[in-house]
């Protein structure tokens, strides 16, 4: 067969497209054979559907990564904002040390800030001595949570929460008769939310937290005692309860579904109840 024309043995022309462009440039008038131009008219469509494949490719790969890359700047955003809060719950919020009248300013970016109802219990051997309605400023964006409760400020969800700061209780080692020792000591601070707040954002904003401050305190005298914090997040209580020395344990004394850890603080002890009462004004920064 000529190596210029593309025909069978018995002089008819060829029905493949796969013979190369050398060997089947023309035909026997010299023009370029019909199949030589659709085989590479095929391979060069074949070129063009590849790129255009793997170009795709790249956009999806690219799509994901940018996704990707959104979801981590979002989530660190949101664990800084959560962190902020915690600060500035932990600065606006300080019962201890304020008398008089305090303010400090709460920034997010999104979320709301409301307070709800909670109550502290101290428990001698007979049952409750004192129950104080101490209440709670809680933070919630999504699934992050920051709440100000009973001193304390408790950061994250109910399931995997944490306490930034500790609740103003003392207690000393524990004593008795018994042993031969002088009875420890209790000191139960209790700060109390006296006010209500329900304030939301988007997009940022801050709110100005004032509170007048006054303190009160109650001598409850000797015996064994506990103190019982109503919470939403008991796993931390209970944490923070255990590496005091104290034994924990939960009840829901009013069967409203929220849980109270209750601290048992072994031996005998003098104690004493004070109360940080915090009258709570809310306004928008």
């Amino acid at each position: 067969m000529s190596r210029d024309v593309c025909t069978d043995a018995d002089g008819h022309r060829t029905r493949t497209s796969r013979l190369s462009w050398r060997s089947c440039r023309t035909d026997a008038d010299g023009h370029r054979n019909r199949e030589c131009r659709l085989g590479n008219r095929d391979r060069a469509q074949s070129n063009v559907v590849g790129v255009a494949v793997l170009l795709g490719v790249v956009v999806v790969a690219l799509g994901s990564l940018t996704a990707g890359i959104g979801t981590v700047v979002e989530e660190n955003a949101a664990a800084a904002d959560s962190a902020r809060v915690a600060a500035d719950l932990d600065a606006a919020l300080d019962p201890v040390a304020a008398t008089g009248v305090h303010r400090g300013r709460v920034s997010f970016t999104e979320g709301q800030l409301l307070t709800v109802e909670r109550d502290l219990r101290v428990l001698n051997a007979t049952g409750v001595m004192r129950r104080v309605r101490v209440g709670a400023v809680v933070f919630t964006a999504g699934d992050r949570r920051v709440a100000f409760l009973a001193g304390a400020v408790v950061r994250g969800p109910p399931d995997n929460a944490r306490l930034r700061t500790a609740p103003p209780i003392t207690a000393s080692r524990g004593g008795g008769a018994s042993d031969g020792d002088e009875p420890g000591v209790l000191v139960v601070g209790a700060p109390k939310v006296n006010g209500s707040a329900a304030v939301s954002a988007t997009g940022g904003g801050s709110v100005v937290l004032r509170t007048t401050v006054s303190h009160h305190r109650t001598a409850l005298g000797n015996g064994t005692y506990r103190v019982a914090v109503e919470t939403a997040t008991p796993e931390a209580w209970r944490r923070h309860v255990e590496r005091r020395n104290a034994t924990a344990t939960t009840r829901d004394f009013d069967g409203d579904g929220v849980v109270s850890v209750v601290a048992a603080y072994p031996g005998e002890r003098v104690a004493y109840l004070v109360v940080h009462d915090m009258r709570l004004e809310v306004r928008r920064g």
